[in-house]
C-alpha cells in the first residue's frame, strides 16, 4: 500500500497494526533499534528480525531459520496482532527486511498483511510526520497457524521440479564474491534474479506490468531462496503482486553451503 493509504488508514477505527523491521545485513541490532528509537511511523511497534523472526543460527538451520510457533505467537502478541488484525510492515530499506515479516504472518494464517511501498522513505517524501521512542502495543491475542506459505528443503531445492530462483546479487549468485557465507556459487539449476531489480530508484515496487516481463521466463512451481531466507521473501512478494505463488527454501545459501554434500555451481548460468 501506499504512504498515503496508510495514513488514511490509520484514522480508521479499527487501524491496522504497524510494525517497523529496522534490520539491514551489515548493521548490529543496536543500531536498527536506535533509529527506530530517533523516529518512525506514529504508533509503530519495533520488530527485532534477528531475535523474533529468525530461531538462533546454526549450519544446518543457515542464519536466519523460521522462529519456533511458540515464539513467534509471543512476538506477534506481543506487537498487538490479535486474531482478525490487519497488519502493516515497513522497513528503511526497499521492503527487504519487512518482507520477512510480511511473508511470517501469511505463513502463520494471517490473512490481511501488507507492504508499505517505498517503506520510510515513501512515508517521509510524502510529507508525514514520524514520531520518536518506544511504543508498546496493548497485548493481541493471535494464535499461529503455520503452514499457510509454503516452504522447500533443500533436498526438495536440489530436485525442484520448476524454477528455482536464486534472489541475491547477480555475482554472490556467480561466485565472485561471497562475503558472508563459507562457499560462493549458487546452488545448481537455480535462475539469478535479484530481489534488488524488483523495485525502482525510489525502493518503491515496479508496476506490474514490469513484474510481469521480469518473471516471465517462469516454467512451472516456482521457489525461491537468498542469502539466508530473507529477502528471499521480497521476491516472494513482487511475485505474489502480480498473482503468482512460490515457495520459500528458508535455510537458503547459508545452510546450503554450509553442507559439503551439496554441489555448488558457478557462472552466471545456471
Amino acid at each position: 500500500m501506499t504512504a498515503e493509504e496508510l495514513a488514511a488508514a490509520l484514522t480508521d477505527d479499527e487501524p491496522p497494526v504497524l510494525l517497523d523491521v529496522r534490520w539491514a545485513l551489515r548493521r548490529t541490532r543496536d543500531e536498527s533499534h536506535e533509529r527506530y528509537l530517533v523516529g518512525h511511523l506514529p504508533g509503530a511497534v519495533y520488530v527485532d528480525l534477528e531475535a523474533e523472526l529468525a530461531a538462533p543460527p546454526s549450519p544446518l538451520a543457515g542464519r536466519h531459520p523460521l522462529p519456533a510457533v511458540g515464539d513467534l505467537e509471543a512476538a506477534a502478541r506481543r506487537w498487538g496482532v490479535c486474531e482478525g488484525s490487519s497488519v502493516v510492515v515497513y522497513d528503511d530499506v526497499a521492503g527487504t527486511s519487512a518482507a520477512r515479516a510480511w511473508w511470517l504472518l501469511r505463513w502463520a494464517g494471517v490473512a490481511s498483511v501488507r507492504l508499505l511501498d517505498g517503506g520510510l522513505a515513501a512515508w517521509t517524501a510524502a510529507g508525514l510526520s514520524l514520531e520518536a521512542g518506544e511504543v508498546t502495543a496493548e497485548p493481541g491475542d493471535l494464535v499461529v497457524r503455520p503452514g499457510a506459505m509454503a516452504t522447500v528443503t533443500a533436498d526438495e531445492a536440489a530436485a525442484w521440479p520448476g524454477t528455482l530462483l536464486d534472489a541475491r546479487a547477480a555475482e554472490r549468485y556467480a561466485g565472485v564474491v561471497e562475503p558472508v557465507d563459507p562457499r560462493a556459487g549458487h546452488i545448481p539449476g537455480a535462475v539469478s534474479v535479484p530481489t534488488a531489480g524488483n523495485v525502482d530508484d525510489d525502493g518503491r515496487f515496479l508496476p506490474d506490468e514490469a513484474l510481469r516481463a521480469r518473471f516471465a521466463g517462469l516454467v512451472g512451481a516456482v521457489a525461491v531462496y537468498c542469502g539466508s531466507g530473507v529477502t528471499a521473501a521480497h521476491e516472494i512478494a513482487a511475485l505474489a503482486a502480480i498473482g503468482a505463488e512460490a515457495a520459500l527454501y528458508p535455510g537458503s545459501w547459508s545452510a546450503w553451503s554450509n553442507d559439503p554434500a551439496r554441489p555448488v555451481a558457478t557462472g552466471d548460468r545456471p
